[in-house]
C-alpha cells in the first residue's frame, strides 16, 4: 500500500491493472459518410487510417499516435477524442500514455490532487496509503502512555458517515486509541485571521490552504508564486499549536485530501504533522478493528467558530477572511475574491493574474469541485450540498473567529 519508495509522489500507477483500461483516443463514429476526399489519410503521417469495402474509415491504434490531425480536417466531424477517464479527470495535464498504453504521471506537473485515483475504473491508479503508519503510531503509544496521539480532523467530516451521527464517529475515533480529536477547522479560524491581515498588508494574495492548488501554481504558474499566501494551511496550522502545547504528541490528520499526504512531508510541514489518512482509510480502521460506530455514545468536537468550519465548501474560506476583515477592524479595506472551484477556473484565474489582468485581489483556490467536500478519499460521491455545511457550521459552539482561537491562548 506504500507503493514505490523511490517514487516521492503519493499518485501512483498500478501498470499491471492499467492494461485493462479501453484504449480510448480517437475513433471514428458513425457519422463517417465514406467521403471520396479522405482527408483523414492524406494528414495522417503514422499511415493509421484505413478503410473497409464501404469506404468506411477506421484507425489503427496499434500506429495511432493521437496527433489530432484527422479529426481536424473531417469534414463531417465523424472522428471524435474519447479520453480515458484519468487523463480527461487530470486538469493539470500531467497523464499520458506510455509506449505499452498504460496511463503515466508526470511528476513535474502533477499536484496529487487525486482527480485520477478517484475516476480510474479499474482501481489502477491509487493514491499511497500511510495506514499501517497511523496504526504503528497508535500502538507504540501504549494507550497513550507513551505519547499522546491526536486526531485532528477536515471540516468536511460533516459530510461524511451519513449512516451514523457526528458523535459516534469522533467516540470511534477516540476508540481507535486516539487521546483527542481536534477540528482543523479551528486551524482554519487562526488563517483566516492572520491572512486577512496579510491581504491588507500586500494588497493581493492567493491561498494557502488547499495544497493542491498551492503547488499548481509553484509548477504552473511560476509568475503568481510570490503572492501565494506565506500562512501555513489550517492542517498544519493546528498540528503546530498541537505540538507547542503537548511535547512529545503524535498528530494524525483525517480528511478527504489525497494532497495532504504529499502536503505533511513537506520540509516546513513535517516536524508538525505525523501521517496523513482519509476518510476512506478512517472507514478501513473502523472495519478492521470490529468497531460498530452506531451503538456508541456520542461525543464531541473541539470548539471551532462557522467561519471555520465552512473552509470545507467553495466560498468559505473567502467569507472566513472577509469576517476576519471585520473583527480585526480592518472592513475599510476592499476586499474583492474570485472564488475558484475547482482547477478549470483556478487555472482561468491564474492566467489572468499572471498577465496582471484580474481586477480581483484574493483568488480562492480549491483544486476540487466543491470545495473539499469533493475530495477524491471521500466517502461520499454524490451531490455535495452547501447547505449541509452552512447547517455544520450554524451548529458550531462559536459564532466569531476571535472567539475560536481566543481559547488558543
Amino acid at each position: 500500500m506504500g507503493g514505490d519508495s523511490l517514487n516521492p509522489n503519493v499518485i501512483e500507477v498500478i501498470d499491471i491493472a492499467c492494461d485493462e483500461c479501453p484504449m480510448g483516443g480517437y475513433e471514428v463514429t458513425n457519422a463517417c459518410r465514406g467521403c471520396i476526399a479522405h482527408r483523414c489519410e492524406e494528414v495522417c503521417r503514422k499511415g493509421a487510417i484505413y478503410f473497409d469495402h464501404m469506404q468506411k474509415a477506421h484507425i489503427d491504434k496499434s500506429k495511432c499516435i493521437e496527433c489530432g490531425l484527422c479529426a481536424r480536417v473531417c469534414p463531417f466531424s465523424a472522428i471524435t477524442n474519447n479520453k480515458r477517464p484519468c487523463v480527461n479527470a487530470c486538469k493539470a495535464d500531467a497523464i499520458s500514455m506510455n509506449k505499452d498504453k498504460a496511463a503515466e504521471i508526470d511528476n513535474d506537473k502533477c499536484i496529487a490532487c487525486g482527480a485520477c485515483v478517484y475516476q480510474c475504473p479499474f482501481g489502477a491508479i491509487t493514491d499511497k496509503s500511510f495506514i499501517s503508519n497511523v496504526i504503528d503510531i497508535i500502538k507504540k503509544s501504549e494507550a497513550n502512555k507513551n505519547y499522546k496521539v491526536y486526531a485532528v480532523v477536515a471540516p468536511s467530516i460533516a459530510s461524511q458517515f451519513t449512516y451514523a451521527r457526528l458523535g459516534q464517529v469522533i467516540s470511534g475515533i477516540k476508540g481507535l486509541g486516539f487521546y483527542h480529536v481536534v477540528e482543523a477547522a479551528l486551524g482554519a479560524d487562526m488563517v483566516a485571521f492572520e491572512e486577512a491581515k496579510e491581504l491588507v498588508e500586500k494588497g493581493f494574495l492567493t491561498s494557502s490552504c488547499c495544497p493542491a492548488f498551492v503547488e499548481y501554481i509553484n509548477k504552473q504558474f511560476p509568475k503568481v508564486k510570490d503572492h501565494i499566501s506565506t500562512n501555513p494551511s489550517p492542517m498544519a496550522a493546528i498540528g503546530k499549536f498541537i505540538k507547542r502545547t503537548s511535547p512529545g504528541a503524535k498528530v494524525i490528520f483525517i480528511g478527504p485530501c489525497t494532497a495532504k499526504k504529499q502536503e505533511f512531508q513537506r520540509e516546513e510541514v513535517r516536524p508538525y504533522v505525523d501521517s496523513v489518512i482519509t476518510f476512506e482509510e478512517l472507514q478501513a480502521l473502523f472495519d478492521g478493528f470490529g468497531l460498530d460506530i452506531t451503538s456508541l455514545p456520542e461525543d464531541v468536537l473541539d470548539n471551532a467558530s462557522y467561519f471555520g468550519r465552512i473552509f470545507a465548501r467553495s466560498g468559505g474560506l473567502s467569507d472566513a477572511v472577509a469576517q476576519s476583515l471585520k473583527e480585526q477592524g480592518l472592513d475599510d479595506f476592499d476586499l474583492k475574491p474570485l472564488v475558484c472551484d475547482g482547477l478549470d477556473e483556478c487555472k482561468k484565474a491564474l492566467q489572468r493574474a499572471s498577465r496582471g489582468r484580474l481586477t480581483e485581489n484574493f483568488i480562492e483556490g480549491m483544486a476540487c469541485t466543491s470545495g473539499c467536500i469533493g475530495g477524491a478519499g471521500c466517502l461520499t460521491h454524490g451531490a455535495k450540498s452547501k447547505s449541509d455545511v452552512d447547517k455544520y457550521g450554524m451548529e458550531a459552539y462559536e459564532k466569531t473567529i476571535l472567539d475560536a482561537i481566543s481559547v488558543l491562548k
